[in-house]
């Protein structure tokens, strides 16, 4: 299973409710970077689920119009609800793509990439692209860091 983990683009800072928050045109430029580095590399199976924040719904927007709202992805969401949502490991599909938040999406990170040693936080830029691949090996599960981007490196 591949599992990407997308940051919102950069948000402004106040609205009527925080699921209000929209992007702010640098970031809809954020995200319309990574979607175009994303499209040109992610399977057309791919499954994409975004928090029900407007946010992230105009970040996914950018790379298709073909997702799910998932209100488990919500901000404040936990790192089980993120991996339960994804099937992690097995996966719902082979590739999922979670449009999300942090500091969340970080800690979904930290987790699977330190095999559940000290699984601190990761600070994600807005924007920012983290791709995790599942794989065996001598019977055991493990994590693998396949990319890791931010919108400036595109």
């Amino acid at each position: 299973m591949n599992l990407i983990l997308w940051r919102h683009a950069e948000a402004e800072d106040m609205a009527a409710s925080d699921l209000a928050r929209q992007l702010t045109p640098r970031g809809r430029k954020q995200a319309q970077s990574v979607a175009k580095w994303l499209r040109a590399r992610l399977p057309d199976d791919a499954l994409i689920l975004a928090s029900p924040a407007t946010r992230t719904i105009q970040t996914v927007e950018a790379l298709t119009d073909q997702y799910r709202v998932v209100r488990e992805l919500a901000p404040n969401a936990s790192v089980s609800d993120v991996l339960n949502t994804a099937g992690w490991p097995e996966g719902v599909a082979s590739t999922v793509v979670i449009v999300g938040h942090q500091p969340t999406l970080g800690e979904v990170a930290a987790s699977l990439l330190s095999s559940g040693q000290d699984p601190r936080s990761w600070a994600l830029k807005k924007g920012a692209l983290v791709w995790i691949a599942s794989r065996e090996r001598n019977g055991d599960e493990q994590a693998v860091l396949h990319a890791a981007i931010t919108p400036d490196l595109i």
